[in-house]
């Protein structure tokens, strides 16, 4: 297996608070990895040694093989958003785009023509020569995002790339994300749960420095009693009380974001029913109120399983 990422016995005290206490696991090249944790689980911390901002205190990261004590090796190879990134007020997008290019190592000729296709990549092109200090929120993220993908790197940390995005530009982000899947190695962290459910292949839950859980999505959603349903429509009251009220279904949750919609369905099912007569009860329901099944997933919710290994405590968006 051909790891992207490994991190072993990794530690880090500040004084005697243990923000990280032997956390271990590994990434595997090409996929999209999920860090979830409620406020204070430590993922900063992570995030800041993984990126050679921070040393640990006992264990060791290596990216593609590589300490990362030795960041400099990584160098075009290697790149991070964090959260909160802004740029400089009063400099031109292309500009700044072509100074990160430079200092990973590209002639300015190659930061241009990077720069470039990074912005055409997040459909921002046209915003080149425009000042960083008049964008939009939707669009900075959008701006730091390009930044991410410059010089074509193997492997890109993303922080909450969607926070605070309406639902337009965050699917956008979400879809630039999906694609990289088996070309790049994305370690994406966010509070939207259903967000890193629907996008990431493995997941690590961290809570209070430790790693809770760690395994593949399929592995943490196993549920036969419970589906997934993506759909396109008006998903108001009226349908979620029809759905609700028939016998198969003991309950359920809607989540409503424009275009991604869905229904969480957890099932209970008499003598008689089979899962998939359930489903088809459901189905017929949802169209009688005029909503299209785009998609439907069998399974538990991450949602549920990040609040049985952090004792209930969530602070993000919820993916029900």
């Amino acid at each position: 297996m051909e790891l992207a990422l490994s991190v072993q016995n990794l530690g880090k005290q500040f004084g005697s608070f243990a923000a990280l206490d032997a956390v271990s696991f590994d990434v595997k090249q090409g996929s999209l990895f999920g860090l979830l944790g409620p406020n204070g689980a430590g993922k900063t911390t992570l995030f800041s040694i993984v990126s050679g901002f921070l040393q640990a205190t006992t264990g060791h990261v290596e990216v593609l093989g590589i300490d990362i004590r030795n960041v400099s090796a990584l160098r075009g190879r290697f790149s991070i958003l964090p959260q909160d990134a802004e740029f400089q007020s009063g400099i031109q997008v292309l500009d700044q785009l072509i100074m990160f290019g430079r200092l990973n190592g590209q002639s300015k000729q190659d930061a241009e023509r990077s720069a470039m296709q990074e912005l055409e990549r997040v459909g921002l092109e046209d915003i080149a020569k425009v000042n960083a200090q008049s964008l939009s929120h939707g669009m900075a993220k959008r701006v730091a995002l390009a930044q991410s993908f410059l010089g074509d790197p193997d492997v890109i940390i993303l922080d909450e790339p969607t926070a605070g995005l309406d639902p337009d530009n965050a699917r956008r982000i979400r879809e630039l994300v999906r694609n990289m899947k088996g070309d790049k190695t994305v370690l994406l962290s966010s509070h939207n749960l259903q967000e890193i459910q629907d996008l990431c292949d493995s997941v690590v839950i961290l809570n209070q420095g430790k790693v809770r859980f760690d395994a593949d999505m399929s592995t943490i959603t196993q549920s036969d009693n419970l589906s997934r349903i993506s759909v396109f429509g008006d998903v108001g009251d009226d349908v979620g009380q029809a759905i609700d009220k028939l016998p198969v279904v003991a309950r359920i949750e809607t989540d409503i974001r424009g275009e991604d919609s869905s229904i969480n369905v957890h099932f209970t099912f008499g003598a008689n029913d089979t899962k998939e007569t359930a489903m088809k009860t459901v189905l017929e329901t949802l169209l009688a109120h005029d909503v299209v099944p785009r998609k439907i997933v069998e399974g538990a919710s991450l949602e549920q399983r990040f609040l049985e290994v952090t004792d209930g405590q969530f602070d993000g968006a919820s993916s029900t």
